[in-house]
């Protein structure tokens, strides 16, 4: 028994975080909710110039926050969408749907952090492995709850893509869903 009132710190070692994808589109998975004692999971996200993250969804049990390591990033965030920059700090409340991508022009390195933590990576696994064909896009439908994570559809964000990029793929292609309201479900 240890003498003090607190538990172990939780350190992952840059070299030795789980990495996922290909360069320029990368994740690092720093921290799972089992590292921290539930309190927050942590990865890092590098994608390329004109890529897009997740589309639209939301967290019931936590917030979320980006900080943009380095590049640009597109962010919506309920219904507006916002311009981040290197340095530039985000959070997202629970509830409120929010999806990102970076500019035809440039590339982002986000560190995301869920808070209170759910552990996570599977999730982030099952999306490199949809990633890479070896997945359907309909298994992450089925995980919503496991990883609270809620799709929705949101035309403020099919506005922002439709007007940046006009019809393009997604890197982490993901299935069509009935339209999910937050709170609801």
């Amino acid at each position: 028994m240890s003498d003090h009132p607190y538990p172990p710190a939780a350190l992952t070692r840059g070299n030795r975080a789980e990495r996922l994808g290909a360069e320029p589109n990368t994740t690092w998975l720093i921290a799972d909710a089992a590292d921290t004692g539930g309190v927050m999971n942590v990865v890092r996200t590098r994608l390329g110039a004109g890529v897009d993250g997740p589309p639209p969804h939301y967290h019931k049990e936590s917030p979320e926050m980006f900080y943009l390591l380095d590049g640009a990033l597109r962010v919506l965030a309920g219904d507006e969408v916002v311009d981040l920059a290197a340095g530039d700090y985000l959070l997202v409340p629970p509830f409120m749907p929010h999806a990102w991508g970076t500019t035809p022009l440039g590339a982002a390195d986000i560190l995301i952090v869920k808070a209170p933590g759910n552990d996570r990576f599977e999730y982030f696994r099952l999306g490199d492995r949809i990633r890479r064909g070896e997945a359907s896009p309909q298994e992450v439908l089925a995980t919503q709850q496991t990883y609270d994570n809620w799709w929705v559809r949101s035309p403020v964000w099919d506005r922002e893509l439709a007007t940046r990029h006009g019809a393009r793929r997604p890197l982490v292609p993901m299935p069509d869903q009935e339209d999910s309201t937050p709170g609801i479900g």
